[in-house]
């Protein structure tokens, strides 16, 4: 049930037998979601942290004037909210895209982890580490890149990370999510990211289009969007 998050773990470094049996016996209830469901809300008080095992998550923060910015994706065997083990309640809410089937991980069995698995409590932090840098990377996208850029890149870093749980190759994903939420990550309106992909296919980088994305040159793509994985720490080493 876990094998995406191994599978993440495993690209930056090894994870002895003993680690993920401890992982496996830190995990609770499975729960299923529909799309667009919100199932964590600001403010809200959590004693879990949640696993994603299939689907697509996303944080985000609405406006007083309806607006919302989505300010991270997350993908199968990612902990959205694993923060919340010492935050404890979040400043943002966490909502599925498409349906989901989620794993819930107790705080209690964390702390265990934390006690008794000193080098898995690392890879756990690791995780933390990793979130925000691609949260910084995404920033960086909406401070400066402009939207043919900041599309590009946020096209070529979810290749990067579904190929790490062999959801992709270098030509196609699965991307299941309208156009609107697209808009919602990249602070743009509809109207406009409609312009910019339609610029993309012009060009033969890339098509979205019915729930998937392909590509039609990815290196050309990744020097559009000015794309370096670097931030997104794939080299294995010990943590």
């Amino acid at each position: 049930m876990i094998e995406k998050h191994l599978m993440k773990l495993r690209v930056r470094d090894t994870i002895s037998a003993e680690e993920e049996a401890a992982l496996r016996a830190a995990i609770g209830e499975v729960i299923h979601y529909g799309a667009d469901q919100t199932f964590v809300t600001a403010g809200q008080e959590l004693s879990n942290s949640t696993l994603l095992i299939e689907g697509l998550i996303c944080r985000y923060k609405d406006l007083s004037d309806g607006q919302r910015q989505i300010t991270a994706l997350h993908v199968a065997g990612d902990f959205p909210d694993l923060h919340s083990f010492t935050l404890k309640y979040l400043d943002h809410n966490i909502m599925t895209l498409t349906p989901c089937k989620v794993v819930q991980v107790p705080h209690a069995r964390l702390q265990a982890i934390t006690e008794q698995h000193p080098h898995l409590t690392r890879m756990l932090w690791f995780a933390t580490n990793l979130d925000a840098a691609i949260h910084r990377e995404w920033e960086v996208s909406l401070g400066r890149r402009s939207a043919l850029e900041r599309t590009a890149h946020l096209l070529c870093e979810l290749q990067v990370r579904l190929g790490i749980v062999g959801l992709s190759t270098e030509r196609e994903y699965a991307l299941p999510i309208t156009q609107t939420d697209l808009a919602e990550c990249l602070g743009l309106t509809s109207v406009h990211v409609n312009r910019v992909l339609k610029e993309l296919r012009e060009r033969g980088l890339v098509e979205f289009r019915g729930g998937k994305v392909t590509i039609g040159d990815l290196a050309e793509l990744q020097r559009v969007g000015e794309f370096d994985p670097a931030y997104l720490y794939l080299v294995r080493r010990p943590r």
